[in-house]
């Protein structure tokens, strides 16, 4: 019985809103057509990961499919296809650790944070500097 009452007043203040005569209750409708359809987009951005997240799969895929230890993200990047990150990697691990050999891998994962491809871009010892980077000699 209780939930019928509740029906009949949410009806009766629904037609003492309407019996206003103005565009109003048009106008409330369509706002929540508006709202309806932002939570939509919403609700989408809010099952797709954060960047944290993307960072800490993107390193898990790379380390499951080459085998080998990604240490870290050196540059990270949302794109239109989804997101574009270079890790570097140890390939072959020497003493002492300056001359274990490093690589850079340029890693593509599509919104949802899922590998789409990797390719290795440079390999380099540890202990060295790049040269053709800003801010080197």
């Amino acid at each position: 019985m209780v939930n019928t009452k509740s029906s009949a007043q949410s009806h009766t203040s629904h037609e003492s809103h309407v019996s206003h005569g103005s565009d109003e209750p048009r106008e409330s409708h369509d706002a929540c057509a508006e709202s309806t359809d932002t939570e939509g987009k919403d609700d989408v951005a809010e099952n797709r990961p954060g960047p944290m997240e993307v960072l800490r799969q993107a390193r898990g895929q790379l380390t499951e499919l080459t085998g080998m230890t990604a240490e870290s993200v050196s540059s990270f990047e949302q794109t239109q296809d989804g997101w574009s990150l270079e890790i570097e990697v140890l390939e072959l691990a020497r003493v002492p650790d300056t001359m274990s050999l490093m690589a850079s891998y340029q890693v593509d994962l599509d919104p949802d944070g899922q590998l789409t491809g990797y390719r290795r871009v440079r390999r380099y010892e540890r202990g060295r500097a790049d040269p053709h980077r800003s801010g080197g000699r």
